[in-house]
């Protein structure tokens, strides 16, 4: 017989199994992913994220936002969803000869409102500070 067909010989003391970081002391190793992060400690993280977004989008639903036009004789109320709640005409400012003034006056009260929700939106961000993550995270 030759060499090849022996098995490997192994000293005594040699350990069959390698040995595990952390194993003994009762706590198991950290959870890591690629590059060392720690995969629990980002779960945490992207759950309180989701959390404080779902808390600005409940302020945004509940928050009333007013947009004028001609002075005040047009109202809008929008939400912080842009959705359209109310909408005021001063019986005064309507002319029976130029009806489409009204229209007009709806419109620009309704652009200033939703510039308004624009700003309460951008207050109520959770991830404002974070940049332009869009492109990584999918969005934008």
């Amino acid at each position: 017989m030759t060499g090849e067909d022996e098995p490997l010989a192994q000293p005594d003391d040699a350990p069959l199994v390698p040995e595990v970081l952390g194993a003994g002391d009762g706590d198991p190793p950290p959870a890591t992913g690629a590059g060392g992060l720690d995969l629990g400690e980002l779960l945490a993280a992207a759950t309180q994220a989701a959390e404080q977004v779902a808390a600005a989008q409940a302020s945004l639903l509940d928050a009333r936002v007013e947009g004028t036009a001609g002075g005040g004789v047009v109202r809008v109320v929008l939400n912080g969803h842009l959705h359209l709640l109310q909408v005021d005409v001063d019986p005064a400012a309507v002319d029976p000869d130029d009806p489409s003034m009204i229209g007009d006056l709806v419109v620009a009260a309704f652009a200033d409102a939703q510039q308004q929700v624009a700003e309460l939106q951008r207050q109520h961000d959770p991830m404002a500070g974070l940049g332009d993550l869009g492109g990584l995270l999918g969005g934008g």
